[in-house]
């Protein structure tokens, strides 16, 4: 009975790992080596992610928008190699939103901040010069998060 249980449970080992969650960030890849070349691949939703095949042992998932999808890819026999959840989410540092009233303006900081352009994020802007900004900025960088408020003359 013990063999049995043992036998059971390692066949089911790749099953539990092909079930695991990708976490992809927005507007940003991943790039995922398979098992076996790949024959077919299925998006489950393509508004939130996008899958380019750079191989047929590689694929390239890109975050295209926010949410939770899977990523099916069976081999020419239809035995799946690669069956997970995909999760694309906001970006976790790099970004600073400047708001200013209804206006909101975001930046990209690697190192330093810079306007990131027109639909990506928000509308294009000039950079700020440090120390001049005229309202609230909220956001997270590689070195921690960032929160500041406008000061009073």
């Amino acid at each position: 009975m013990r063999q049995l249980v043992l036998s059971l449970a390692l066949a089911l080992a790749p099953v539990a790992a092909l079930a695991a969650t990708l976490a992809v960030p927005l507007d940003q890849s991943a790039l995922v080596t398979l098992s076996a070349p790949a024959h077919n691949v299925v998006v489950g939703n393509p508004a939130i992610a996008d899958v380019a095949v750079a191989d047929q042992r590689h694929i390239i998932i890109t975050g295209k928008g926010p949410g939770v999808t899977n990523l099916v890819v069976t081999d020419a026999g239809g035995k799946p190699i690669f069956d997970r959840e995909i999760v694309v989410g906001a970006q976790s540092g790099g970004r600073v939103a400047l708001i200013n009233g209804p206006a909101i303006t975001s930046y990209t900081c690697a190192p330093i901040c810079e306007a990131s352009p027109a639909g990506a994020g928000g509308p294009a802007a000039p950079a700020i010069p440090a120390g001049q900004a005229g309202g609230a900025v909220e956001g997270s960088h590689a070195s921690g998060s960032v929160s500041a408020s406008p000061s009073t003359p």
